[in-house]
């Protein structure tokens, strides 16, 4: 096996060139797969896991029928009151039979309502949460996304609210304590004091929320004791569609997973997925190419030579071995190299501070940092190489000493 390896190494390095070429092939598509892999999942775990930290894994609430979202559209148009949302009936024993499952770590009520915040002569158009401090931290981990850390103070200040960030930040508002007038849908208003600011990196949410006290919101919607939905935290996130099937089982509300409230976002990531490793691939074949160019001008380039060696009692399957180690070695080396570079570009990468606004936002790229990137984006050049050098190598073991001996006489 040792004059099989050291006769494909020398055969390979004679043309150095165009080796050189396709080593920066296969390097270059696998620090393409490390580097567009990283940053892709790293976007998507962020998001998700965002998700599924602040949002509910499973979220109860009225059906909206098909003719009130007709009149509530039409009524936006032509300036009248829209219809008030629906309630739900025995929200306190539906809690007490939910918190029973094996599988529910918690629940809490919640009043949802559109809203008109307004600072000084700026206004901005919110979604109003109402929430029971006590409750919700067991549905969700919203402490963990306030700035100051006030849930409690929500408690004894039933004038508190919190804004989101960007809520605050399009008004104005930079501290605490700062006064703000809301109005609510039927046309009452109120002034409340700022107590916390909510950051959760998520653009949408932090554009739109403002979290007061439930008893607060149901005084000034003039719905006492009502709440319009229950949120619901899981053990594993994982299985929230298959339970809200399970809960939505003699219920007359929509029950609805995380997966199904977001499931345009997660289509996108599917869509992102796909262009990314159709781009990899599409680099990864051009850099196979090149290799099925150096070993085929290599096996018509070295036709006297290999007729020589068949002479000398090598066989087929030598002569096979030889060019298709060629390919592997390509391989090997590209992908190596490609881990190289992908991993400093990953460095390069986390230390950028740059303030990232979108979907998301945070200070700098979100990085999936994981040894499988490398090991498959190893696997694929390899098999690429594998693949590229296969015809070639047949065609080297399937030639005919004695018909090149007399073509060459």
């Amino acid at each position: 096996m040792n004059h099989v390896l050291f006769l494909a190494l020398k055969l390979l390095l004679e043309r150095k060139r165009q080796t050189v070429i396709s080593f920066l092939g296969v390097s270059i598509g696998v620090s393409a797969f490390v580097v567009m892999s990283s940053l892709m999942l790293g976007f998507q775990s962020y998001f998700i896991q965002q998700v599924i930290d602040l949002e509910p894994h499973i979220k109860i609430k009225p059906k909206e029928r098909a003719e009130d979202r007709l009149r509530q559209d039409f009524s936006v148009v032509l300036g009248a009151k829209p219809k008030e949302e629906e309630k739900i009936l025995g929200w306190r024993d539906l809690m007490q039979s939910l918190d029973r499952h094996p599988e529910v770590v918690g629940s809490a009520p919640r009043l949802v309502s559109r809203g008109i915040v307004q600072y000084g002569t700026k206004e901005k158009p919110v979604n109003l949460l109402g929430i029971d401090p006590t409750r919700e931290p067991k549905a969700s981990v919203i402490e963990r996304f306030l700035v100051y850390k006030n849930l409690k103070s929500l408690e004894n200040r039933r004038d508190g609210v919190i804004l989101g960030v960007l809520v605050a930040r399009s008004l104005g508002i930079k501290e605490l304590g700062r006064k703000v007038v809301i109005t609510t849908p039927n046309g009452v208003s109120s002034t409340f004091r700022v107590i916390d600011i909510f950051d959760s990196g998520i653009t949408n949410l932090d554009d739109t929320r403002v979290y007061m006290h439930i008893n607060t919101l149901q005084s000034l919607l003039g719905k006492e004791g009502q709440v319009n939905e229950i949120v619901i935290k899981l053990k594993d996130p994982e299985k929230a569609e298959k339970l809200a099937k399970v809960f939505s089982t003699g219920l007359s509300y929509e029950v609805e997973s995380w997966q199904r409230a977001y499931r345009n976002f997660l289509s996108i990531f599917k869509i992102q997925n796909i262009i990314t490793y159709l781009i990899v691939f599409a680099i990864l074949l051009v850099s196979a190419f090149g290799i099925f160019n150096i070993i085929m001008m290599t096996v018509l380039e070295k036709k006297r030579d290999i007729a020589i060696l068949m002479a000398m009692g090598y066989s087929r399957r030598d002569i096979l071995l030889i060019f298709l180690v060629q390919g592997v070695f390509v391989g090997l080396v590209g992908a190596v190299l490609g881990s190289i570079i992908g991993y400093g570009l990953q460095e390069y990468l986390a230390s950028v501070k740059l303030d990232v606004e979108g979907l998301i936002r945070t200070q700098g790229f979100v990085l999936y940092r994981s040894f499988s990137l490398y090991i498959y984006g190893g696997l694929f050049a390899v098999l690429f190489a594998v693949l590229a050098s296969l015809y070639p190598s047949y065609r080297a073991s399937r030639l005919n000493p004695v018909d090149i001996f007399r073509s060459a006489s």
